[in-house]
């Protein structure tokens, strides 16, 4: 207590820019206003983007950052509207890519993750080597070679581009195995040899120890899955052909062209607040997870 005491004593007597105490308070001070002012960047293109939704002005303005007049109308012109550019169509059509692929995706990563995991087999490393180098290389490379075998197989007529962009999100989805990897690599060994002597098989090993285990890793792979085809432009870009095959991110950028914007330019925000919906809505529900590690197979 005295030497905490003398500590004080000592550290007031020096020069402010020596003083321990006021050097940590002047610190903090500007950390809090460095993440203040990053945090006031990250959220206003967000609120503006909410705001400009009910902006009863439906072209692009330049005089005033918000709007001035508010209103509900895009959101029912949005979804009501359909003639010019069917929303809800293109909201559908992705609601269904991104899910499947979710499944899918999630499914392929688990399965190499265990078996680069915790099998061992002549090829292994070679392998772990050639799905790394491979992703080094941009996947926009691949959209052209892509497009064509899509082609040959006859998936890219119009009532086909949905199966096809499935098979596009989903297809290489386990070279993507290293973080799931990684994350199955910490879990004890002996609970495999424990699960075995038990009589348990290799399926049981991943599905009732594995697995449980992974729950955060899986809560992460399902949102990346999710996200991959919800957001993605170029290869739907590629691939859709027709409005009717279109996904939101086609649709959101169409807004924005000159033949619409002046008419399109108020849904094209309502349409994207309408797009972080899902994406909210999985995280809420599944952010529970992350807290969960080992008490699945403990018990």
């Amino acid at each position: 207590m005295s030497d905490s005491i003398s500590k004080n004593t000592v550290d007031d007597k020096l020069p402010f820019w020596r003083n321990q105490r006021t050097r940590r308070i002047i610190g903090d001070i500007a950390t809090h206003i460095f993440l203040a002012i990053a945090a006031i960047v990250w959220l206003l293109p967000i609120v503006w983007v909410f705001l400009e939704s009910f902006n009863k002005n439906t072209a692009p303005t330049q005089t005033t950052f918000f709007p001035t007049e508010y209103t509900f109308n895009n959101y029912i012109k949005l979804f009501t509207e359909t003639d010019v550019m069917n929303f809800p169509r293109m909201f559908i059509n992705t609601f269904i890519v991104a899910t499947f692929t979710c499944i899918i995706s999630l499914f392929f990563v688990l399965s190499v993750a265990f078996c680069m995991s915790r099998l061992r087999f002549r090829g292994r490393r070679s392998f772990m080597n050639i799905a790394l180098i491979l992703g080094m290389f941009p996947s926009i490379m691949a959209v052209v070679a892509i497009y064509f075998i899509m082609k040959a197989f006859g998936l890219t007529q119009s009532n086909t581009t949905i199966i096809a962009l499935i098979i596009i999100y989903s297809a290489g989805s386990g070279a993507g195995f290293y973080v799931m990897k990684g994350y199955m690599d910490t879990i004890p060994k002996s609970l495999d040899e424990a699960a075995y002597l038990d009589g348990c098989s290799s399926w049981g090993v991943f599905w009732r120890i594995i697995c449980p285990i992974c729950k955060p890793m899986i809560v992460y792979q399902a949102i990346v899955g999710f996200l991959g085809p919800w957001l993605d432009f170029v290869m739907a870009k590629v691939i859709a052909r027709t409005q009717d095959n279109y996904t939101v991110a086609l649709g959101l950028w169409q807004m924005l062209t000159k033949e619409y914007i002046n008419q399109w330019y108020a849904r094209f925000a309502a349409g994207a607040v309408c797009v972080s919906i899902p994406i909210a809505i999985l995280f809420i529900i599944m952010q529970r997870y992350y807290e969960e590690s080992m008490s699945g197979s403990v018990k």
